[in-house]
């Protein structure tokens, strides 16, 4: 996206480098990543990085509404309600497409958010080993208003909450099978928190605890990466504890939130930022033009469920009592702005908020990138290409 730092960046590439930089990111913690790493990083020039910035705050400026609980109260299914909601999510997560407007200007536009914690630990690493193998421009970062060490200590402050970190545990399903674990790995590595299978957590009452060193540990903090979505399905789970009791513990991320801040928020808002995008049961009549459209379910993760080609029998197949649980959103069409040595890649930006107690609106910290060649953006998408899949911007200052 700043051609004269792109032109440099392919010129010096070569393949060798490419796969030093692949084995380093392997080693560095002992642990095989699960996901494809680009090639390259991403290069935002000034201009477009304000451009994101304001797209953010004006979705922010409905999310730290009065009335956004009550807003999304139906967001959250009845079976599924965690008691001791917080006052607000603790992380967020928006997803912007590139695309081209009607004026040959490139925009940011929301394909998705979220209420959920992403990559954080990660990002920072991946950011730290391309400027290890790559020529990335030193004053180009990919926090925002943190330097490394700063970021990693507000981190740090946001996922242990006050609590020391043997009492703060990271909760997943086989957290070292999941293709995350590389960053619960690197969390542990920056904050002490453990990896913890929800399996192996045991309730007393409503006292949590765990096992570490052979000693059992009291658990007062929950940093929550469980998916109801995977949950569900794993019908071959033991539990003593299921997210849905009510427990002496403090959240850090907590469940309710990944229901309201979600695709069920889209259709809420208004912004030249956000596509066009209604609940499927607001519908009198379907569009015509159908496949211009997306067909979204509102409670699934990580692309699963989407129809892209949406036809009549896509919708007819739905029932009517269903609909409320469905969007219709008009598609996105990415531009594709990274120059590829063998053609050009189309990109979407993560940006990763963090919003602590004390603070009146979430803070913009650090960002997450994918590169895609695919219909849709995701890893599972673009199998057997070349630079496509997790990235990080560095943005130019």
């Amino acid at each position: 996206m700043i051609p004269s730092v792109r032109k440099r960046y392919n010129t010096l590439f070569s393949e060798e480098n490419y796969n030093r930089f692949l084995t380093d990111l392997n080693r560095s913690h002992n642990f095989a990543i699960k996901f494809r790493i680009a090639e390259t990083p991403v290069f935002v020039p000034h201009s477009f990085k304000e451009k994101l910035t304001r797209a953010a705050d004006s979705i922010v400026d409905f999310l730290v509404r009065d009335d956004f609980k009550k807003l999304t109260e139906k967001a959250i299914p009845k079976d599924l309600f965690v008691p001791q909601e917080t006052g607000h999510t603790l992380f967020l997560a928006l997803d912007f497409a590139i695309v081209k407007d009607e004026r040959g200007e490139l925009q940011p536009r929301l394909i998705e958010m979220q209420g959920f914690p992403s990559l954080f630990g990660f990002q920072d690493f991946l950011a730290d080993q391309y400027r290890k193998h790559f020529d990335i421009p030193p004053d180009f970062s990919s926090h925002f208003g943190l330097s490394p060490e700063e970021y990693r200590e507000q981190l740090k402050k946001t996922l242990l909450g006050g609590y020391p970190a043997e009492n703060v545990v990271l909760l997943e399903i086989d957290p070292f099978e999941q293709n995350t674990a590389i960053d619960f790995i690197i969390t542990q590595h920056l904050t002490g928190i453990a990896p913890v299978h929800l399996g192996d957590v045991r309730r007393e009452g409503k006292k949590l605890f765990y096992q570490r060193d052979g000693k059992k540990i009291a658990i007062e903090r929950i940093y929550n990466r469980v998916i109801f979505d995977e949950l569900l399905k794993r019908n071959d789970l033991k539990l003593q504890f299921n997210l849905l009791e009510d427990v002496d513990v403090s959240w850090a991320g907590h469940p309710n939130w990944f229901f309201r801040i979600s695709k069920y928020t889209m259709p809420l808002m208004s912004s030249p930022y956000i596509p066009e995008c209604k609940f499927l049961d607001e519908f009198t009549s379907f569009p015509p033009d159908l496949e211009n459209y997306v067909l979204k379910p509102l409670f699934s993760f990580s692309g699963t469920g989407i129809v892209f080609h949406v036809s009549p029998a896509d919708l007819a197949a739905i029932p009517e009592g269903e609909r409320e649980n469905f969007i219709l959103q008009r598609k996105v069409h990415y531009e594709p702005v990274i120059e590829a040595p063998d053609g050009r890649v189309k990109v979407e930006i993560r940006l990763l908020f963090l919003w602590d107690d004390d603070q009146q609106r979430p803070q913009l910290v650090t960002n997450l990138a994918r590169l895609s060649r695919g219909e849709m953006i995701g890893v599972k998408f673009n199998k057997d290409k070349t630079w496509v899949g997790g990235s990080v911007c560095f943005f130019e200052p």
